[in-house]
């Protein structure tokens, strides 16, 4: 695998090796455009990529996410791996062909899941026990076992496996954990040297908690090591926004400059843009598809709530400033009759905007950030979405 930074626009290397291309950084911030070139794609960045959990973003099907100009997804290595298993996946093609999905994926870890949904699960030093909240089935996986599942898997973009810690913790139970995490991820990089490498990348997980000489500690081992990417995780899990931006800021001014950034589990317009201004690539988080199928929808105005009664005869697009499917062709009352009676069109049509919300907010963030203008978009589009989100 080869990365290479670049100001140019210089032509992919003909050997089908991933590459990532710096292609600039904004003047008045340390937001950054650059390109990610992997066998099923480019991918501009930043980009925020939608979650696909179970090999699928729910509600809406991999031609409408191709529709959106959406392409790459993260899917979940813990709940594929209880279902149907990595063995079929494998056996029917791997998982692009399992969801006939022709962009990347990205697969987590499952790190995160295990320890927050399994139940009785405990972090050895060899790896994580855990009992599955499908059926209370006993499994052990170690660093390799969750290299070779995401292998298995065939994705473009594999995590280590890490320990996520939970939010307040002393430091020195993080630096317990930490120690796990580097220690994994010396294994999986050392595992990693032993596959056919091609076309795919390996991304080390920078932890922590909220402590500054820990994430130091972090970066510096996992730098050494030597990753493709790197991502920021152990973060939204209950601490301050503000204490998370200064963790945010701390850990990029450490990351080496010419390899993407991967903040996990971040996916509200304003967190975002004000992540990419810190230097981020990279986003994912469920909840733009979670609160869509519960009604709520991003606008440049902030968030409406569909079900409300304000919308029972408002016969507005959701968006008047979105072309999307969606707001080309629906009104606000019609799509929330759809939510109120239950019916899966209304998830789907919800759920469809804002996720073209989102991939249209990170092409305008990207021809800022080119134009030199990042701060000032940013700082427009706040003042006005988040004016609009304390006034409901």
């Amino acid at each position: 695998m080869k990365w290479v930074v670049s100001q140019d626009n210089r032509d992919r290397s003909t050997k089908g090796e991933m590459e990532f291309k710096l292609i600039h950084q904004d003047a008045s911030s340390k937001a950054r455009s650059g390109k990610i070139f992997t066998s099923h794609g480019i991918i501009d960045t930043p980009v925020f990529m939608p979650v696909g959990t179970q090999g699928t973003v729910k509600t809406v099907s991999p031609d409408e996410l191709k529709e959106i100009d959406i392409r790459i997804i993260l899917c979940n290595t813990y709940h594929l791996y209880l279902r149907p298993g990595p063995r079929i996946i494998k056996k029917l093609g791997g998982l692009h062909k399992f969801m006939s999905w022709e962009g990347a994926i990205l697969t987590d870890s499952g790190g995160y899941q295990i320890f927050s949904i399994s139940s009785l699960q405990r972090a050895e030093e060899d790896g994580v026990r855990f009992k599955s909240h499908l059926d209370g089935s006993e499994h052990f996986l170690s660093p390799e076992d969750v290299l070779r599942i995401q292998l298995d898997l065939d994705s473009d973009i594999i995590m280590v496996l890490d320990e996520c810690t939970s939010y307040p913790i002393t430091h020195r139970e993080a630096e317990i954990s930490l120690e796990k995490t580097i220690k994994w991820a010396r294994r999986t990089k050392l595992a990693w040297l032993d596959v056919s490498r091609e076309e795919r990348g390996l991304f080390g997980i920078v932890q922590g908690s909220t402590f500054e000489d820990l994430r130091k500690r972090c970066a510096e081992e996992l730098i050494d090591l030597g990753f493709d990417g790197y991502a920021l995780g152990g973060l939204s899990v209950g601490e301050p926004y503000s204490l998370r931006k200064e963790i945010i800021e701390y850990t990029c001014s450490l990351l080496p400059p010419d390899r993407p950034r991967y903040l996990m589990g971040v996916g509200t317009p304003e967190e975002i843009l004000e992540a990419i201004s810190l230097g981020i690539d990279m986003f994912d988080c469920a909840l733009p598809t979670r609160i869509a199928r519960n009604g709520t929808v991003f606008t440049m105005e902030g968030r409406k709530v569909l079900k409300n009664a304000e919308y029972k005869e408002d016969p507005s697009p959701l968006d008047p400033e979105c072309d999307c499917y969606t707001c080309r062709n629906y009104s606000r009352a019609y799509v929330r009759h759809l939510l109120w009676a239950r019916e899966i069109l209304g998830m789907r049509l919800t759920t469809y905007h804002n996720l073209y919300f989102l991939t249209k907010l990170m092409k305008k963030a990207r021809k800022a950030i080119e134009e030199d203008r990042f701060e000032k978009f940013k700082e427009k589009f706040l003042s006005r979405y988040q004016y609009k989100n304390k006034e409901s």
